[in-house]
């Protein structure tokens, strides 16, 4: 069996404890289109029929399996050993960072516990007692449907090729696989709450178990804040009072590390000190007026699909950004991983948290069971992340299907609050783009491709008090009023196709340009088109890289090599905008 081991870093280095191991590499594999594994008790064979390299999907290169057919249902299976060590007084959690769409879980042939449901967030089990000392098996069972509307698929392709803006699809698991092993009494969650104007940090904390709970705070290794409490309940709150004032801030993350202990058990964490908030028409980081200057990312590569092949990839995408003269990222149709979310965090490189909604039926209140679960984990999993300066559950809903189905506004607006209860901390954009029911601010999708028009569409709102809709489909929609904070959330995607670009196909947004000259043109007078409007707090630019055939990146697809001068692209972007202090 290949001992390669694939994306070996700790996969949550905002939760990381010294006692875990990594299930990456190779796994057996079968795919099983009947759906028919169970009756054939799969979960309690000894060999499955083939192999796969855990965490990328079977659909990848870099899984070995690279099938791009449709696949219903695939299982895994390896062994794991245990000694008497250590399983004597302790548990053991076995993490997923992620599978595609419901997945089951044995352990030497017996169920864990419910099958977990959605493609996009991390899940656990407690597999202790379904271990014993010397070799252990746990068998993987996900099923995926991608043409269901009861599960958000965001851009896998409905098709059997990848087409316009949609890709490749993603089964099974996707992200990392690894276990801990933790005493009886442990620390499952904490919610960590900086205070930058008390200059302190609450840690709100849900345990299992009993002992004293402690938190210490440290800032390049001089402790700069501790405090302890003895605590017989399954929920604490420790509040830590910090000695240095360190902020995070843009290109500067300045994170404080934070090490929380539960009678034996002991967390590294980490956290930024910042505050976020809008304030009438203006998005304020640290209480200044930022003008968020956004790249979409979608987080896509050719050998991977869905998942990096390499950490470093991950630090690339976030360069790339930079190097543009982008301050942060809408991270599109997908929620990423928190190894992504580390980097962004310790760069200063702001992002919207967003999930996968495009395949979902968001007429049918009944899919709130697959939809709102998922989503509400992805919100607590990434609520210590400082880089996430906003969540967006939704992007561009409308009437679904063929059948033209009216969207369920409640759908739309239980999300937003539940959002909002959850997460109080942040604004929240209900749904991206299109038919907004209720939203802390007001976005837009502006695919127009003449500079004219769209500084035109804008002035109107200046001078009016209202501007005419990018889309004609979007009359219907709730109007923006004046005071509302105004952002343009997708507009450009610019095509622009390399010579060397061997696709028979491509695709992007209007007529793509045939001299950089001309993008070069095209693209700054739409981005100073929005920049010089004073009620516009933001703008987000499709995209950051090609994605297969859609040709409208900054940045290829393979190489995340750049396809223009970054610096006419980063001076362009760079402009003061007319919002700004």
């Amino acid at each position: 069996m290949n001992t390669f081991i694939p994306r070996p870093e700790h996969p949550n280095p905002q939760w990381e404890r010294k006692n875990w191991k990594t299930l990456n590499g190779t796994w057996q594999f079968e795919i099983d289109n009947g759906i028919s594994g169970k009756d054939r008790k799969l979960h309690e064979a000894a060999v499955l029929s083939s192999e796969i390299i855990v965490p990328f999907c079977p659909e990848s290169p870099l899984s070995g399996v690279n099938n791009k057919e449709f696949m219903s249902c695939v299982w895994y299976k390896r062994a794991v050993s245990f000694t008497e060590q250590e399983l004597a007084g302790n548990r053991v959690i076995l993490h997923f960072g992620a599978a595609d769409f419901e997945t089951d879980v044995w352990v030497n042939g017996k169920s864990v516990g419910l099958p977990h449901v959605g493609g996009y967030t991390s899940f656990e089990y407690d597999i202790t007692k379904q271990l014993s000392v010397g070799e252990n098996v746990i068998t993987v069972c996900c099923r995926d449907d991608v043409r269901s509307p009861r599960q958000g698929t965001g851009k896998q392709s409905q098709r059997f090729y990848s087409h316009e803006c949609y890709y490749t699809r993603t089964t099974g698991i996707w992200q990392s696989v690894w276990y801990e092993i933790v005493p009886e009494s442990y620390v499952k969650y904490a919610r960590i709450l900086p205070d930058l104007e008390n200059l302190s940090v609450m840690i709100d904390a849900e345990l299992c178990g009993r002992g004293d709970f402690s938190a210490e705070v440290f800032y390049k290794g001089k402790k700069v804040g501790e405090a302890v409490k003895v605590n017989r309940s399954v929920t604490a709150q420790l509040e830590v009072k910090l000695s240095e004032k360190h902020v995070w801030e843009l290109g500067h993350g300045r994170l404080y590390d934070l090490v929380i202990r539960f009678g034996q058990d002991e967390v590294k964490s980490y956290f930024g000190l910042r505050s976020v908030e809008l304030d009438g028409i203006k998005f304020k980081l640290n209480g200044k007026s930022v003008f968020q200057r956004l790249v979409l990312d979608q987080g896509f590569y050719h050998d991977g699909v869905c998942t990096a092949p390499t950490e470093d990839m991950l630090i690339k995408d976030i360069r790339c950004g930079l190097d543009a003269g982008f301050n942060g990222a809408r991270l599109h149709q997908k929620v990423f991983e928190p190894r992504y979310l580390y980097h962004a965090d310790r760069m200063g490189y702001m992002v919207w948290g967003e999930y996968g909604s495009w395949g979902l039926d968001h007429s049918d209140a009944a899919n709130l069971s697959t939809f709102l679960p998922d989503w509400l984990d992805s919100v607590k999993r990434d609520f210590n992340h400082p880089s996430i300066i906003g969540w967006c559950p939704f992007n561009e809903t409308f009437d679904f299907g063929p059948q033209r189905k009216r969207q369920d506004d409640r759908f739309i607006r239980l999300a937003y609050e539940e959002t909002k209860r959850l997460d109080p901390t942040r604004p929240c954009i209900d749904s991206s783009g299109w038919f907004h029911v209720s939203t802390d601010i007001y976005d837009v999708h502006d695919y127009e491709q003449d500079p004219e028009s769209v500084r035109a569409r804008y002035n109107e709102a200046v001078e009016n008090g209202s501007f005419t809709e990018a889309m004609a489909i979007c009359r219907r929609r709730q109007k923006w009023t004046p005071g509302q904070p105004l952002f343009v959330s997708e507009y450009g995607g610019i095509g622009f196709c390399l010579p060397r670009n061997d696709l028979e196909v491509s695709w992007s947004y209007g007529n793509a340009t045939t001299s950089y000259e001309e993008f070069y043109a095209r693209y700054e007078g739409l981005t100073h088109a929005i920049l010089d409007n004073p009620l516009i707090m933001g703008l987000c630019y499709t995209q950051l890289t090609d994605v297969e055939q859609e040709q409208n990146g900054l940045f290829t697809f393979e190489t995340r090599e750049p396809k223009f001068d970054m610096e006419i692209i980063s001076r362009i972007n760079k402009k003061k905008a007319a919002i700004e202090d």
